[in-house]
């Protein structure tokens, strides 16, 4: 089931997202508050009542310093970002990444928005996030060094039909 993230969710998305840190980065109890306040879409799917997978998205104009989101608030006048998605290991496979994704992109067709913009990892390669995101139409529209020239990213957009 996808439903809403709420507070008591806290946990066991900090979980999820520690389990996946070599994917996405570090997250605490407080940076996971204030995304919360800022995100436009933050979902979680829950089975058997557990949270086994979250995606957490912000619009333009979000209170958020990061290198990768500020890159397209610089070139994009209005979009919806992908920052984080996260499945657990034991539920990959099972095509809970594209529930989430039908659902983001349903909801950005609701609310108007034309660019659903993201990046994933290219050096080192995640090939697996590179063909998922290929099928829903993302472009690599720049690339960029980031954790401290550590990894090189992706940046991604998927532009949607009026």
């Amino acid at each position: 089931m996808i439903r809403n993230a709420n507070e008591g969710d806290f946990d066991s998305i900090l979980a999820l997202n520690q389990e996946a840190v070599h994917f996405t980065s570090p997250m605490d109890l407080a940076r996971l508050a204030h995304l919360d306040t800022q995100s436009a879409y933050h979902r979680v799917i829950e089975l058997d009542g557990e949270v086994v997978a979250f995606l957490l998205a912000l619009r333009e104009g979000a209170d958020y310093p990061n290198l990768n989101y500020e890159w397209f608030s610089e070139r994009l006048d209005s979009f919806l970002y992908v920052d984080r998605i996260v499945i657990a290991s034991m539920q990959q496979g099972k095509r809970l990444g594209q529930a989430l994704y039908d659902d983001l992109f349903a909801y950005a067709r609701q609310q108007g928005i034309g660019q659903i913009a993201c990046e994933f990892d290219v050096e080192p390669p995640n090939p697996v996030s590179q063909k998922f995101h290929a099928r829903y139409g993302f472009n690599e529209v720049g690339t960029q060094w980031v954790a401290g020239g550590t990894k090189r990213v992706s940046l991604q957009v998927a532009t949607l039909p009026n």
